[in-house]
């Protein structure tokens, strides 16, 4: 059963149950509230809402998983299986026991939350907790914690806490969202509380290849997420793909990494965002877009971006373009969950030629394609011409093929995975099959679901 069978089994009587939340007349409004198509007339509730759900695309069927675990619709063993669906294509961040005690001691050293409820409402979000008796009624978790923080603060110890809840033996990605939560905005209720927290969590983190990243904000605060950073050669800082010819580049801040394209900036496109535990999926590269070119309309967002893409890719070069083409008409519609495949990258940049730098002259500067999965992972697409191993004449060159071969050595020494396609596997007006079953077989050696 693949994931989205699997989670319209788990939410299917849920659907049925919000027929107590509707009338007849009101049901259309609902569900495009809730991103359901509009249920067909006649029928009684429950099935206009079964009918509404079997509707709704397999691509759909995470998100409106996922929109139903932050409205709190789904609670208990139900929330825990559905969210272990929705995170079994995620790569595993590994934070070992030691690392978790650690990380709650540090804990001690600040004032955990500034607002109970909202403290409470975290820790029910992840675990399945009994609810709290002001009456002191109940013996459990949610009751230690309001009297050892809240009613006897001195007595507040994160570890004993840690073990009430069992957290230290959480499986990692349950132990991740217990991390966000409690840096979350609602937890911390101010951004330099957030800070705090993520600054002292982090070395522990670190130690364990995780950290606390701002990857958003909402309503001003920061998000932050923990991701792996066992990635190669660190964190990326700027993107700069799109460009057929070599950007004039210059430093506007040093110390903060800031560039700034000297000459003709759009001829080259920057993408300077932080990265989430996802790495780019199109979604965000094209909200990207749509906020740097100031279209709001999504539709014509989607269209300017492509076609943007599209004119850096060199005119030389039929196969890289077919490649390019047949990303989007093998995954269509689920393109925007997937992740983006960025044309003409620059990996290394050299302000002098290779005639004024002599040997020491960076090569193999820019990429055909380059992608950036879930977990870290890089990934190269390279298209392979008579360039690649000809002169001009034609005729068999080693010292260009050498230089091509010691390139790929370096990227993947470096971290990167590379794969190349010879120019004579992509011809033709058609999409690639070829081309089609290696993205398929890529995404499901990284993890990545297609439906």
């Amino acid at each position: 059963m693949n994931t989205c069978e699997h989670l319209r089994q788990l939410l299917r009587p849920v659907v049925g149950d919000m027929k107590d939340a509707c009338t007849n007349s009101t049901m259309p409004e609902l569900c495009i509230a809730m991103g359901l198509p509009v249920p067909p007339e006649g029928g009684d509730k429950r099935g206009r809402l079964h009918a509404a759900f079997d509707a709704l695309p397999d691509p759909d069927i995470p998100a409106f998983a996922q929109r139903l675990v932050d409205q709190r619709s789904v609670r208990g063993e139900l929330r825990d299986h559905v969210q272990d669906a929705l995170w079994a294509h995620l790569p595993v961040i590994d934070i070992p026991k030691r690392s978790r005690r650690d990380i709650a001691r540090a804990l001690n050293q600040i004032e955990l939350f500034a607002h109970w409820d909202h403290f409470a409402q975290a820790l029910k979000d992840v675990f399945i907790l009994q609810e709290y008796s002001f009456a002191g009624l109940s013996d459990g978790v949610l009751e230690f914690a309001h009297r050892h923080f809240v009613r006897n603060p001195e007595d507040a110890d994160v570890e004993l806490l840690f073990e009430k809840l069992r957290a230290f033996d959480l499986p990692n990605r349950r132990f991740v969202l217990l991390l966000e939560k409690f840096a979350s905005a609602d937890v911390q209720v101010d951004a330099d509380a957030q800070e705090r927290l993520v600054k002292l969590v982090n070395p522990m983190l670190q130690a364990a290849g995780a950290e606390l990243r701002q990857t958003s904000t909402d309503g001003g605060y920061p998000i932050f997420t923990v991701v792996s950073i066992r990635s190669p050669r660190g964190r990326p800082k700027n993107l700069i793909f799109a460009s057929s010819t070599k950007p004039d580049i210059r430093l506007s801040d040093a110390i903060n990494n800031d560039i700034e394209i000297a000459s003709n900036p759009g001829a080259v496109l920057v993408y300077d965002r932080p990265l989430g535990a996802d790495g780019l999926r199109w979604s965000e590269l094209q909200r990207w877009w749509s906020e740097t070119t100031g279209e709001p309309d999504v539709q014509k967002a989607r269209q300017t971006l492509l076609r943007r893409l599209q004119q850096c890719l060199p005119d030389s070069s039929p196969p890289q373009r077919l490649l390019f083409r047949t990303f989007f008409m093998t995954f269509g519609e689920s393109v925007p969950r997937l992740p983006a495949l960025l044309p003409e990258v620059w990996l290394h940049w050299d302000p002098k030629t290779v005639a004024s730098r002599g040997a020491a002259a960076l090569l193999t500067h820019r990429m055909d394609f380059l992608m950036l999965l879930p977990g870290g992972a890089r990934v190269v697409l390279e298209v392979d011409g008579a360039q690649h191993y000809a002169d001009e004449s034609g005729r068999a060159a080693p010292q260009t093929y050498a230089r091509m071969a010691k390139g790929d050595r370096e990227l993947r020494l470096a971290g990167y995975e590379v794969y190349r396609f010879g120019g004579a596997e992509l011809q033709g007006p058609e999409p690639s099959l070829l081309a089609a079953e290696f993205f398929r077989a890529l995404f499901q050696r990284h993890g990545i679901p297609l439906t």
